[in-house]
């Protein structure tokens, strides 16, 4: 059933705003303990990923999907392996493409609609045939990916694939992207636009033909960044159109299995129709959690090692 309250108390003193909430365990959080093993596998259109493993011998799997230039070994990934094997739930991390420290082979990239690649990697796991749960969660991006996954699977959806969590998630893209045009927001899109141009020019070594890397360089918005490269190399008119087209929302309506959102009302990159409350009040497989305080992938603890949404997905999914 839908439910809206949070329990969470909130971070520690000093980290005062949804900005602090963000940037500082971005930087500064390490989990420690945590061992992948790395798993490569092709993909339908001659591609690869790279998957992370940290197994403990369990039946059940946590599939985790990371967010926009992040990788498996980003603490939010840690830190939900850690937890999960600590209950005896071996986790995956994937990696899109051109992440986690390869460039990968097709003029592709990757995206918050790229749920093609989530589903190869879901496919792959269900081939192992050695779990008979699983279990996914998504953060930012990464969270888009999987509903948008939930959504389009519909009622064909693995019956491996029991329960979903996804948290400081952008559920209406477009809202989301208007954000980083804030002022406020200068420093979120100065550092995704600086780690994004710089993917696009080991792009262009690899197909000098694709990437007019004189624009490249002049580039200082998503608007354009996403009209001429993300759009052109993934098949959408434009910044617009390709909000639109991979947008969560407009598929959210057809998932069928328990799934949690969590947003916290003050991040900074979520806009207002990024809390779907009006949807999940009218889907039973839906609920959505809205704590005042978290920030971005935030939901720090005073001297805890897990944050308050590790700990949540944790009880949500098992």
């Amino acid at each position: 059933m839908p439910e809206f309250t949070s329990t969470y108390p909130g971070p520690p003193f000093y980290l005062f705003n949804g900005h602090l909430e963000t940037i500082i365990p971005s930087l500064y959080r390490k989990i420690e303990g945590v061992n992948y093993v790395r798993e490569k596998i092709s993909t339908p259109d001659g591609d690869f990923l790279n998957l992370d493993w940290s197994k403990v011998g369990s039946d059940r799997l946590l599939i985790v999907s990371h967010g926009l230039e992040g990788d498996s070994e980003r603490h939010y990934v840690r830190g939900l392996a850690k937890l999960f094997n600590q209950h005896h739930v071996d986790v995956l991390g994937w990696n899109n493409r051109t992440c986690g420290g390869e460039m990968n082979l097709q003029p592709i990239l990757y995206h918050h609609g790229s749920s093609h690649d989530l589903d190869t990697t879901i496919e792959h796991v269900l081939s192992l045939g050695q779990y008979q749960e699983i279990f996914l969660a998504g953060i930012s991006m990464g969270g888009a990916q999987t509903l948008n996954y939930l959504g389009k699977k519909g009622n064909s959806l693995p019956v491996e694939v029991k329960k979903a969590a996804v948290y400081s998630t952008p559920c209406n893209l477009p809202s989301s992207a208007a954000t980083l045009k804030e002022k406020r927001n200068r420093f979120y899109k100065n550092r995704f636009l600086g780690k994004l141009k710089k993917k696009m020019r080991l792009k262009a070594e690899q197909f000098p033909d694709l990437i007019d890397l004189e624009l490249l360089e002049r580039v200082n918005d998503f608007d354009t960044f996403d009209t001429h490269f993300t759009a052109k190399i993934h098949g959408f008119k434009d910044a617009k159109d390709f909000y639109q087209s991979v947008s969560p929302d407009q598929w959210m309506e057809s998932i069928t299995i328990p799934t949690l959102i969590v947003n916290a009302l003050n991040d900074p990159l979520l806009g207002p129709e990024c809390y779907p409350v009006d949807l999940v009040g009218r889907k039973k497989e839906l609920s959505l959690e809205m704590p005042k305080r978290g920030g971005h992938t935030g939901f720090m603890l005073k001297g805890q090692e897990f944050t308050c949404v590790e700990h949540r997905l944790l009880e949500f999914l098992l």
